[in-house]
């Protein structure tokens, strides 16, 4: 079964909210995994000058080769990411996904992965969905839905840039 929006709704992710119309508060805080999903119809077009904060004084912009290099044909899953519990176990959904967004906003991010999503053209159309799973459930969530789509496509989505593995 090709992995795709239709099978993320059958295997429980819930939401599917456009950036645009996404209430933070209405986003669970637990721990989970979410995915970034194209639109229907979304054709991707790409700024020159990524709208995501530096990371450790690094420029999140790739050229244009770069980037159509790491497009997924086909895909409507732009990226699968996780929300651990963090080291002080308040994380979760919520954070993670506010911290995403604000990434796309300038503000300097925790990670670095999903920097792509900012250098497309109208984010505010894309999706977002979460799976709400129990701490110690995520990583090996996170590295199974890449895996699978890896499995599909014979590549990550086009926003991860880092297989996950699942931690022992």
């Amino acid at each position: 079964m090709m992995m795709n929006r239709k099978t993320l709704k059958s295997d429980g992710f819930a939401g599917f909210r456009s950036f645009d119309s996404l209430e933070i508060i209405r986003v669970p805080q637990g721990t989970g995994v979410f995915a970034v999903l194209r639109p229907n119809e979304f054709e991707p077009h790409f700024l020159k000058i990524s709208t995501a904060g530096t990371f450790k004084k690094k420029n999140p912009t790739l050229p244009a080769d770069a980037i159509w290099a790491e497009w997924v044909d086909g895909a409507d899953i732009l990226y699968l990411g996780k929300a651990g519990p963090g080291s002080k176990g308040n994380r979760g959904l919520r954070i993670q996904i506010k911290e995403f967004l604000d990434f796309g906003r300038g503000r300097p991010p925790g990670h670095w992965d999903s920097r792509l999503i900012w250098q497309l053209t109208h984010t505010d159309e894309l999706i977002l969905a979460w799976k709400e799973l129990p701490a110690e459930e995520v990583s090996q969530a996170e590295a199974a839905y890449h895996a699978a789509f890896l499995a599909d496509h014979g590549k990550l989505p086009f926003a991860n840039l880092v297989q996950a593995k699942v931690r022992n």
